[in-house]
Formats: structure tokens, sequence, C-alpha cells
């Protein structure tokens, strides 16, 4: 068992835990970009690890009652039959160069999606910040559709579980509180990446030993990740994890090294300086309203 893969893991765990997102997002380009993992097995293998590692921040959210269940429900009628469909399709198209080079572009094209869902939750997070809580009515046939949808992506590239599944819900019922919304996608989420890992298992794509080592890292990563949210600043963490995000999804796009790293750079200074104007911001509020 690859001790640097293990440790891959307890990291991808922690920003799980931190932030409720970003284990498939993160861990299958981890596999494909640094350990040489074929897409196939990696996603197959994220998938397995995510179907143990999430259940953590879903229980934790089960149990404080911020999980919408109806909601949990009408996703899992569309997600879990369409990411067996979604494992069937990837096996269909066979395992050959120009599939795992399709499926690469498949995973960018879906981080650069995540990508954008968490900067539009960050941003719709923020501009909600004082709206009061109302109920939501569920709307079963585009709660469906979701599923549906995210559960195909998940099951051709593992990606979408959360990120993208959190971007539909959030258009879709805007007034959702943010706990209620982290904690009704955790909790749907488990039922749907178990059934994209059987499905992988059944077709033989499965690598157990890969699967293990993310499995050993992750889960005290999650939880460790979980003990620290509160303290941790969410802003910098969703920086952190939207400018990898966007650096996997161009490697991924066989782009050049260089091109990879001037974009994050720029993302990184454009993040620090959104940060500063944020910070300077929330200081001169106090001071304006004293001299009011």
């Amino acid at each position: 068992m690859d001790p640097i893969m293990v440790l891959a893991g307890l990291g991808v765990g922690i920003i799980v835990g931190l932030t409720g997102m970003g284990g498939g997002a993160l861990m299958t380009p981890i596999l494909v970009l640094l350990f040489g993992v074929h897409p196939v097995a990696a996603i197959s293998s994220d998938l397995a690890a995510s179907a143990i590692m999430k259940p953590f921040g879903g229980w934790v959210h089960a149990r404080r009652g911020t999980v919408n269940w109806r909601l949990v429900a009408w996703l899992c009628a569309g997600s879990i039959p369409s990411a067996f469909l979604g494992v069937l399709l990837l096996d269909l198209f066979g395992s050959d160069e120009s599939v795992q080079h399709a499926v690469k572009i498949a995973l960018g094209a879906a981080l650069l999606l995540a990508a954008g869902g968490m900067l539009l939750k960050a941003w719709t997070g923020r501009r909600n910040a004082d709206r009061p809580v109302a109920p939501i009515t569920v709307r079963p046939v585009p709660t469906v559709l979701i599923g549906i949808m995210g559960g195909l992506v998940v099951g051709l590239t593992s990606v979408g579980s959360g990120s993208l599944i959190i971007v539909a819900l959030l258009a879709l019922y805007p007034t959702l509180r943010a706990n209620d919304l982290v904690g009704t996608d955790l909790i749907q989420a488990v039922p749907l990446v178990t059934a994209a890992a059987l499905g992988h298992a059944f077709f033989g794509d499965l690598q157990l030993d890969i699967a293990g080592a993310v499995i050993l890292g992750s889960i005290p990563g999650v939880l460790l990740g979980s003990r620290i949210s509160s303290r941790a600043p969410g802003g910098l963490v969703r920086s952190a994890l939207v400018i990898v995000l966007l650096a996997s999804a161009l490697k991924l796009f066989d782009l050049p090294t260089l091109v990879v790293g001037v974009v994050a750079g720029v993302a990184i200074l454009v993040a620090v300086g959104i940060g500063l104007h944020g910070r300077t911001t929330r200081q001169k509020e106090p001071v304006e309203a004293g001299i009011g």
C-alpha cells in the first residue's frame, strides 16, 4: 500500500470535512495526475472510498436534524439507477487510449463545473446571509431530474455527488438553508456513490489496493476536518479548493504545465485580492457605524 496515496486520501478527507464537498473532484485527478492511475480505475477507487467516507459527515447532519429527507428520497429515485447507467456506458465505451482520453476530458469539464458551482454557492451564501428562513415546497419532477443528471455524471466521472448536485439544488431551492443543503446532499450522496461503486466493482474496474489506501487516509481526514471546520476560515478553504479544481481541470485537458501554473497563479492573486478587500470592508464598517 502506497503511503503517499494514504496521505493524499488524508488531505482530501480533511477538505471534505471542512467544506462538505470536493471528494471526487479532487481525489480522482490526484490519482490520475500524480500516481498514473488509469482514469476508469481512479474513478472506481474514488467512488468506493467516498461510499465509506461520506456517511461520517451525513451521520453528523442527520443527528442535528439538518437533512430534508423528502429531497433525499426524490434525488435518490433518479440518481441511483442513472449511476448504474453511467457505469454501464463507461464499460461499453471500452478501455483503449481514446476512451481514456475522452474520460479525462469529461472529468476536466466536470471539475470546471464543480469549481463554478462552489463560486456560485459562496456568492449566493453571502447574498442570502441575512435572509429569513422559509419552508420549501419539494418539487418531485425537477428534483428527480437533478438526481438523474447527477447520477449519470457520477457514474461516468465520480464527480458531482457533492458540488454539481449542490449547484442544481441551489438553483431549484434558493431558500434552502446552507446547513440543510449540505446535510441533504451528504445523505443523498451515500446511496448514489455506493450504487456507482458497486457498478464499477461488478464490471471489474475496482482496484482494492488503491481504494484501500484512499479509505485508510480519508476516514481520519474527514473526521479531523469536521472537528476543525468551525474554526477554519471558510473563505480561504473554498478559494484553495476552487484553485485546485481549476488547475486539475486544465491539466486533464492536456494543457502545458506552464499554462496551468500561470492560470493557478493568477487565480491565487485574485483570491488574495478579494480576501484583502473583504477584510478592509469589514474593518471599515464598525468605524463608520461608530461615527454615525
